[in-house]
């Protein structure tokens, strides 16, 4: 759903899942409470921050844009998917668009599960999945120029 800014895209579905796509910071926390079950003994997160260097480059923020319903709805499919792998609990993607500057996250998950090796290997499969499928692409600024960036996983996937 839309926020009154129109820039949230929101929904909690099945389980409880938390789904965003904002340009405005994500809020950790909340994205923790929302994962937090009783009867989950593990909690793992995955937190990607705008770096200030790439490949000896200054970065000074990174821009993303994103097809958002098409986003919205590869997230809601790769919650989906881990569930199928994995005995989880909750769980809660967020991924921001618009302007990133450094030291601010991009994108935050955290799964819950009754054991960590449920949650630790569902958060890595998360990350790698957002990053091989998802539309949301990313420009890096630097103080001499700026790039498009491509994911290792995407190309890997599409490619071959």
């Amino acid at each position: 759903m839309a926020s009154a800014d129109g820039k949230v895209v929101e929904e909690e579905g099945v389980e409880d899942d938390v789904v965003e796509i904002k340009e405005k910071p994500l809020d950790i926390m909340r994205y923790m409470d929302a994962v937090r079950d009783s009867s989950a003994g593990a909690i793992a997160t995955f937190s990607g921050t705008t770096r200030d260097t790439f490949e000896g480059q200054e970065v000074l923020e990174l821009r993303y844009e994103a097809y958002e319903t098409m986003a919205y709805r590869e997230l809601r499919k790769i919650c989906q998917a881990a569930r199928e792998r994995w005995e989880l609990k909750r769980m809660a993607v967020a991924h921001r668009t618009g302007v990133v500057p450094t030291g601010q996250e991009s994108v935050f998950i955290a799964v819950s599960s009754i054991h960590r090796q449920d949650a630790l290997k569902a958060c890595q499969f998360v990350i790698d999945e957002i990053k091989a499928s998802v539309p949301i692409w990313k420009k890096e600024i630097y103080n001499n120029g700026e790039s498009w960036k491509q994911n290792s996983e995407f190309l890997t996937r599409n490619t071959t």
